[in-house]
């Protein structure tokens, strides 16, 4: 009976190409393939490190068909390497589907550790990092933004997020409006790049100094935010996100009133939190 291969999960820089660890190197070098987010990016890896392995495509929008093909390769003895654009694979990155196909089949998946955005930025980011909770990219389209963030807004953990160049602006002034101006928040931008900068400071004084900044609106970020902390201040964001929404309907004495009364917080504290 033939030996299946195995199936390694190989994190690659998120910038610095030094960053690829020995050992992920000698495993790009003997794999039968590698697949890969997008093949001309990886192409462009391998080629620094002067090696040349057959690519193959494996995105969000062929995965499912791919997977079961994959799976055969492995169970006739080839090993494969899974690697994303940049980072850890799977980190809001196609990919979960491949791995559970394989290990469902009784293929060896094997991680090969290394670089990770959200992982680096909470490093640097002075916020508690005994518990947090990866969000990645918040919805492109502002409602439904806003309905997640109001969603997270009494969230005790540290939150990760990823956002991109485009939206950086609009998500913090969004995340500003449903967390509170003050809430502390670390914008990590380009890491391990030339032009690496890490922020820090409340959420609406982040989106000013990128308003202000047009250089901070380019690359690719990661936003570290401050859970909503002890029961008080989770009772306070919850009975905001109810007197903004419910004073769209009633007066702002009865929609503090009811949103006090729902949430348990001050009613005083309610008012003027429409914004």
């Amino acid at each position: 009976m033939q030996t299946p291969g195995t199936l390694h999960i190989v994190a690659t820089p998120i910038g610095n190409l030094g960053d690829l660890s020995p050992r992920a190197l000698d495993i790009l070098k003997t794999v039968q393939a590698i697949c890969a987010e997008d093949t001309r990016h990886t192409r462009q890896l391998l080629s620094h490190f002067g090696l040349e392995r057959p690519l193959l495509a494996l995105h969000q929008h062929n995965e499912e068909a791919q997977a079961a093909q994959l799976v055969a390769r492995l169970q006739a003895g080839d090993s494969l390497a899974l690697v994303s654009d940049a980072g850890t694979p799977l980190v809001s990155d196609p990919g979960y589907r491949l791995v559970r196909a394989a290990r469902a089949a009784g293929v060896r998946v094997s991680p090969v550790p290394g670089a990770c955005a959200a992982v680096a930025a909470l490093s640097v980011a002075g916020i508690a990092s005994d518990r947090f909770v990866f969000e990645g990219f918040l919805p492109a389209k502002a409602g439904a933004r806003r309905e997640r963030l109001a969603r997270l807004a009494a969230e005790p953990r540290t939150l990760i997020f990823y956002e991109s160049a485009h939206r950086i602006e609009e998500s913090l002034g969004d995340l500003a409006a449903a967390f509170g101006d003050d809430r502390p928040a670390v914008l990590a931008r380009e890491l391990t790049k030339l032009f690496e900068t890490v922020l820090d400071g409340g959420l609406a004084e982040l989106r000013e100094r990128v308003a202000a900044d047009p250089n901070q609106r380019k690359g690719e970020f990661v936003l570290i935010v401050e859970g909503a902390g002890d029961d008080t201040d989770a009772r306070l964001v919850e009975g905001r996100r109810l007197y903004r929404k419910l004073s769209e309907h009633l007066p702002p004495s009865a929609a503090a009133k009811l949103a006090a009364e729902l949430s348990g917080a001050p009613r005083k504290e309610l008012y003027g939190t429409t914004g």
